[in-house]
């Protein structure tokens, strides 16, 4: 073969290598790739058991949609059909999602003996069923392709690893002086739920970064308890520690450290970040709420982490000994109260569940219960507005 019809087949090759790619676009799973408006359905709609639908996942790529109904986790199509589901668990399930590297589904996990662990084991007809358990706190880490009918076992269909978070436990068992008084759980821990990829604070690409928020209690009485926390971790180091789950004997591997350990200053909520999601579109890490009740703040039930800024080693406010943390920026968005400098919505939704598709589009979650008492999430397709009055505007 002479030169110039070598160099031609080459050329060729790749001119059609080049097409293929663009043809399929982005990572089967990257969330900054969002399909065209009038292929999203506007309402998918799921109904489910006893318990209220805690996060979702829409995998557009792919065409499911993943809901977590605290001790259950159901693959649906986009029409809302349901695919299969895991059940079986007996702690707390939250928030989820995707990683963009592997498209596994990640979702916060918890065991406790409080008031949220006995709500869920009365709910599920037998208050005795883990009492005696220490409290755990993991990284839940699904195959979502092994999801392939209802009713598979959390324990024993190969679905399932876990990655014990020991930062967690320790805070959550810790007992501490605030107001010269001892009280239980540093910053007010009450356990895990938010949990979202993203690139590092301070960067605005990069690889991605786990960060899962800590739950707060929401004890009007203490001043240590008014910033929410996350913890950092680095998908590739977790991989090392996943072990399949077992809820007979909590196994207790993982890091001992996170990669980082972040505070917002937020004012106290209830029960912490329910959902946490990032927007590739604003730079913003969106933390949705249960409203707090200490009348100092305002009260917001929607905060916007400035993603674009780099932690601050700071003096925490409240804190008896002068501790010190990184402290993350709220972004300059939304309402803002000049006496708690604190900026947020007043949003009715999206602490059910919230999910960035790109390009400045979202699916949130309204969540009720039916007539006979079955819970359900009702997603609807939003447009990111960013105003004062309302931060999101419903595809009509």
């Amino acid at each position: 073969m002479n030169r110039e019809k070598y160099l031609m087949l080459l050329f060729i090759f790749f001119s059609l290598w080049s097409c293929s790619t663009l043809r399929q676009g982005p990572s089967l799973h990257s969330k900054q790739h969002a399909p065209a408006l009038s292929d999203l359905p506007h309402r998918i709609y799921r109904e489910e058991g006893n318990f209220h639908v805690q996060g979702v996942v829409v995998d557009t790529r792919r065409g499911y949609v993943y809901f977590s109904f605290t001790t259950s986790l159901v693959k649906t199509n986009l029409k809302g059909e349901l695919i299969g589901s895991v059940d079986g668990f007996i702690g707390h399930l939250g928030c989820l999602d995707i990683s963009p590297e592997d498209g596994r589904i990640y979702a916060s996990l918890e065991y406790k003996n409080d008031q949220i662990g006995k709500g869920i084991l009365k709910g599920l007809g037998d208050e005795t069923k883990g009492q005696n358990k220490e409290s755990s706190f993991y990284i839940a880490i699904f195959d979502g392709d092994k999801i392939t009918r209802p009713g598979m076992s959390a324990e024993k269909d190969s679905i399932i690893h876990t990655v014990y978070l020991k930062e967690v436990a320790d805070d959550y068992k810790a007992m501490v002086t605030n107001k010269g008084k001892q009280v239980e759980h540093r910053y007010g821990c009450s356990g895990i739920d938010g949990i979202a990829f993203g690139p590092q604070f301070g960067q605005k690409g990069g690889r991605n970064f786990l960060n899962i928020a800590y739950g707060v209690y929401g004890d009007i009485s203490r001043s240590d308890n008014d910033y929410q926390v996350l913890l950092q971790y680095d998908p590739a180091n977790l991989k090392q520690y996943e072990r399949p789950l077992s809820q007979d004997g909590f196994n207790k591997t993982g890091p001992d450290k996170p990669y980082n350990k972040y505070f917002v200053y937020t004012g106290n909520t209830s029960y912490g970040i329910q959902n946490l999601e990032y927007d590739a579109n604003t730079g913003y890490w969106l933390a949705a709420v249960y409203t707090g009740k200490k009348t100092q703040f305002p009260n917001y039930s929607l905060f916007a982490i400035d993603g674009s800024k780099s932690p601050v080693l700071q003096v925490l406010k409240g804190f008896d000994d002068g501790e010190k943390g990184k402290v993350l920026q709220l972004a300059a968005a939304g309402n803002h109260d000049e006496k708690s400098g604190v900026h947020g919505w007043y949003y009715p939704r999206g602490s059910t569940g919230l999910y960035a598709l790109g390009n400045g589009y979202f699916y949130i979650s309204q969540n009720g219960v039916t007539k006979n008492k079955k819970q359900y999430c009702d997603l609807r397709l939003y447009r990111w507005t960013g105003q004062t009055s309302g931060p999101f505007e419903e595809v009509n």
